[in-house]
């Protein structure tokens, strides 16, 4: 018997009237896409610079003898693994998960959990720096008559999507607290993503409260919910306004980097 994975795939290819949405941005320079010392860096190579790379495998090769008297193209990058749209993994938000095994990293992202159907809940109407509760997840389902099942893989479209790029990127759109993260993971819900530049509500706002309450529980507390159980999680994520509640599917695999916190993703939607 086919698994289903593997029938849903079949069931996809068949149909020629499918469109893929590209949910993830690009590595770039010069763009607001982290706080200041955690920007990408991309240096470009050109085809009419890098002879000295190129020759040395060959010797007695010359420039000329090159069509056109061109090597290759190459880039360096200089980034962490959290720049760009990218898939966290519980080893970023503690050492430990599910009460205290250890936490996994990037590379052991279960694939079959990164193909899946897609729910989208659309939290625009809430301010920056505003905390999603429980409450909140369970009036956006209702809202949009979805039942959550198993492995969904939920998106949140904060709205920080649609100021990519600006300044104050950073510091746009509301965060899933705890008790929201833990409503989904509680479900079986182990892939989520949010269009902002955290799952969490950004730093600048939550600042704020901790100067005022001391208390520091409100520190990544949707991040840390992943000690109690365990899941991945996708940021930056782009054209979230475009997707419906549901209905579609998200294909988010990782890149498969050794022992790391997150690894780069290229989210596509699939719709029919």
């Amino acid at each position: 018997m086919p698994s289903q994975a593997a029938s849903h795939t079949a069931q996809l290819l068949q149909n020629p009237r499918r469109r893929i949405l590209d949910l993830s941005i690009a590595i770039e320079n010069d763009i607001a896409s982290d706080p200041e010392p955690y920007r990408p860096e991309v240096i470009y190579h050109r085809h009419d610079g890098t002879h000295g790379q190129l020759m040395p495998f060959f010797p007695g090769l010359e420039k000329q003898d090159l069509p056109d008297g061109e090597a290759w193209a190459v880039e360096e990058l200089r980034v962490n693994t959290h720049n760009g749209t990218h898939m966290d993994a519980p080893w970023h938000y503690h050492s430990t998960m599910d009460g205290g095994e250890r936490a996994w990293t990037i590379d052991e992202a279960p694939l079959d959990w990164c193909f899946r159907p897609g729910v989208k809940l659309d939290f625009r109407a809430f301010d920056d720096g505003y905390v999603a509760t429980s409450a909140d997840v369970e009036a956006e389902l209702a809202r949009i008559g979805h039942e959550l099942q198993p492995l969904d893989i939920v998106v949140i479209n904060t709205g920080a999507g649609a100021a990519y790029g600006e300044p104050d990127y950073i510091h746009r759109g509301c965060g899933m607290g705890r008790e929201a993260t833990l409503y989904l993971t509680e479900r079986g819900v182990r892939v989520v993503g949010t269009d902002a530049w955290s799952w969490d509500a950004p730093f600048l706002h939550t600042a704020r409260k901790f100067a005022d309450s001391q208390d520091p529980s409100i520190i990544w507390e949707g991040h840390k919910a992943g000690r109690d159980i365990g899941y991945f999680q996708m940021e930056k994520l782009h054209r979230l306004d475009e997707l419906p509640g549901d209905g579609f599917e998200i294909c988010c695999f990782p890149v498969k980097i050794k022992g790391a916190s997150a690894g780069f993703t290229r989210a596509v939607a699939i719709l029919p």
